[in-house]
């Protein structure tokens, strides 16, 4: 777990103010929230697990808005406090945002600025991310949030470092996290950075969920491009680059396509996705390997041909850099999970065979069709800044400092 020591030391120095108290949580709750990620905070925070050998928080449920408060299924929810109890807390809590096209209320904004003030540690759990964004608490910070809407949260904000691969990220006094589980994740760590390894890992054992997870949300990213159609022109050269994916180009390639010195094509690509253009490249050529080794019988060797990969020796280091494991311990587990009887190729149309031809994006196996005739303007999609359409891969997959989940 890396960590950025300066941003630590400066959570550390900061004292809380007033009539704050460090055992004081405060969840924010919002009309229109989901109830498990609601939930989440409540649960940790809000049950005492004395007996078990857990400190007990005192927990203040705080409504950011009018009551009722409707909740996914349409349930109501009275909160017992409005946004004054926050003053009281040094923790606050915003497990989720109804949505992520609209601004939270300015008075709950304004709550959570004079929190972090006054020296309280703000928390975003999944969609939470979106409302301490709009209060300003992301700027020049490492964030994440659901890989879903992380390219939305990025291009929204961009003063914020958005990474879609992390189940959280703990910037000292600011942390945000994934969705839902990686909520409990967020939480436990809390528990772990108050009260240390023995207190943590008593609640995962009440909570029936390991201690610590491994790994980030590369295994869980839509392998679908998006759907919304924009018309920038590099939109053609990323449909292009998507099509011809078992081909060996370069950044300088599709920097010609696009009439571009190369600067000014990275310079472009980036404002548009956030992403290094040759790290979308190689992560696109990452998620088409995954795909044939789910699907096909090729050899990783041949994987690595069809993904325009150099040498099997290339594939094999950025695949285990994104996903965490070799191309063949990655095959041997996904079969071993696969109903028996089930073949490679039973689930798509596209050519598998070792005889075939190189599999274009347009046949990828597990891709809907819309989505993947939407290649030829999939760039413009993550600028327009769509709910359900923008996907993480065209987003930054380098470090970013701060506190992460375990590697």
């Amino acid at each position: 777990m890396s960590h950025d020591s300066t941003a630590a030391t400066d959570a550390a120095a900061r004292k809380l103010s007033g009539r704050r108290r460090k055992e004081i949580v405060a969840v924010l709750l919002f009309s229109g929230g989901p109830i498990f990620e609601s939930s989440i905070p409540l649960s940790v925070f809000g049950i005492d697990r004395q007996d078990a050998g857990v400190p007990r928080y005192r927990l203040l449920v705080c409504a950011g808005e009018d009551g009722p408060l409707r909740t996914t299924g349409g349930l109501e929810l009275t909160a017992p406090n409005g946004l004054e109890a926050i003053s009281r807390a040094g923790t606050v809590v915003v497990p989720a945002w109804r949505s992520i096209t609209s601004p939270p209320p300015e008075e709950a904004l304004d709550a959570l600025r004079r929190a972090h003030e006054e020296g309280a540690r703000i928390v975003g759990l999944c969609t939470g991310a979106f409302v301490l964004a709009a209060a300003g608490l992301l700027d020049g910070r490492p964030a994440t949030t659901h890989w879903m809407y992380a390219p939305t949260l990025a291009k929204r904000y961009p003063s914020v470092h958005v990474d879609p691969r992390e189940l959280f990220v703990d910037d000292g006094d600011v942390l945000t996290s994934a969705g839902t589980a990686a909520g409990i994740d967020l939480c436990l760590h809390i528990v772990r950075t108050d009260h240390g390894n023995e207190a943590a890992g008593a609640l995962a054992r009440r909570l029936v969920v390991p201690p610590r997870r491994s790994g980030g949300q590369e295994r869980y990213l839509d392998r679908s491009l998006p759907e919304e159609i924009g018309a920038d022109p590099l939109a053609e050269v990323v449909a292009w680059a998507l099509e011809h994916l078992h081909e060996q180009f370069d950044v300088e390639t599709l920097a010609a396509r696009a009439y571009m010195s190369r600067r000014t094509f990275d310079r472009r690509f980036r404002s548009l996705t956030g992403s290094a253009p040759l790290q979308w490249l190689i992560t696109q050529r990452v998620l088409q390997a995954q795909r044939l080794l789910e699907t096909s019988d090729y050899s990783v060797d041949e994987v690595a041909g069809r993904c325009g990969f150099r040498s099997p020796v290339a594939l094999r280091g950025h695949f285990r850099r994104q996903l965490g494991s070799s191309p063949a311990a990655y095959r041997a587990a996904y079969r071993a999970r696969r109903p028996q009887g089930d073949k490679p190729g039973d689930h798509h149309d596209g050519p598998h065979s070792a005889s075939g031809p190189p599999m274009s994006q347009e046949h990828a196996p597990g891709v809907p069709l819309q989505a993947r005739r939407a290649a030829a303007s999939a760039l413009a999609a993550s600028a327009s800044l769509s709910s359900d359409g923008a996907k993480p891969e065209l987003y930054a997959m380098g470090r970013l400092p701060g506190q992460r989940s375990a590697p």
